[in-house]
């Protein structure tokens, strides 16, 4: 009976200190200013790796990912509570190797390393003035990336898009559609840190220089670009016949993006300049 009652006294005072626990929580973060959120800006960076999804990867993951390194520089602009434009500039690396795949005998490979530039929205779980440590959010937007496929020959690296290796002079400069999803935490006044996965959709097939069918080699413009067009015979097996499958043009390539992110909330200009005022006070 004694400990009932205790449990029970334990309950009530429970129930009569939790929610004045809860309202101060509530009225500590109320302090906070409120600052009107169009025209707040931050910058951000990133880094963390990327992965090549396209003709040379044989359709499954196996061990050899062929990851590359990924960096980025950008910034937010904030429209909303909700919603900012975003921009960035980033560099990847990826690669492939067909030696890897169920296709060994075409003996294709690529490695690329490529800027990309992109400008988009991002759209945030939560308003800008609740001021949440953790925010999730999502983002999407387009922009261009410059394709540098090269290939390993005889011991030397070269550039593949020149040599038209399937004859064709295809466009270096695609337009790219990204999505994604992620995720930030603040730790201190202005520094957030956090995370993002990003889908890169390439409107090309030829961030691999590999697409479409073999072409007639002697149509081809150099002795180098019929060793790089077709390798079979590298490794031993038969040479393809010209207008057999050398890629799959159905699909057009893509990259995937893995981040560690950082970001700095500088604010509006005019907090920006009232902070300069007090670093750097005028003489009189």
């Amino acid at each position: 009976m004694m400990s009932y009652l205790y449990s029970m006294r334990r309950a009530l005072l429970c129930l009569i200190f939790l929610p004045l626990f809860f309202a101060g929580s509530v009225k500590a973060q109320s302090v906070k200013r409120y600052m009107p959120p169009f025209g707040v800006f931050s910058v951000t960076g990133g880094a963390g790796i990327a992965y090549y999804m396209g003709d040379l990867r044989g359709g499954k993951i196996n061990r050899h990912l062929g990851l590359g390194p990924s960096v980025s520089i950008g910034a937010l602009y904030r429209l909303t509570e909700h919603f900012s434009a975003r921009g960035e500039l980033r560099f990847y690396q990826v690669s492939a190797d067909q030696k890897y795949t169920p296709k060994y005998q075409q003996n294709l490979s690529f490695k690329a390393t490529n800027p990309d530039l992109n400008i988009g929205f991002q759209a945030d779980l939560f308003e800008y003035n609740q001021h949440a440590k953790i925010n999730p959010y999502l983002f999407g937007g387009v922009g261009v990336t410059y394709m540098t496929p090269t290939a390993k020959l005889d011991g030397r690296r070269g550039s593949l898009a020149p040599l038209r290796t399937e004859g064709v002079k295809y466009n270096r400069l695609p337009l790219v559609f990204m999505a994604g999803i992620g995720i930030s935490m603040q730790v201190a006044d202005r520094w957030s840190i956090g995370g993002e996965l990003c889908n890169n959709f390439v409107n090309s097939d030829y961030l691999d220089d590999v697409s479409t069918v073999y072409p007639d080699p002697a149509t081809l413009s150099s002795d180098i670009a019929r060793r790089l067009s077709d390798r079979s015979s590298e490794i031993g097996a038969p040479r393809q016949e010209a207008g057999w499958h050398r890629g799959n043009p159905g699909n057009n390539d893509k990259y995937l993006f893995l981040q560690l992110r950082v970001n700095y909330l500088i604010g509006t200009k005019k907090e920006a300049h009232e902070r300069r005022n007090v670093r750097t006070p005028r003489l009189k």
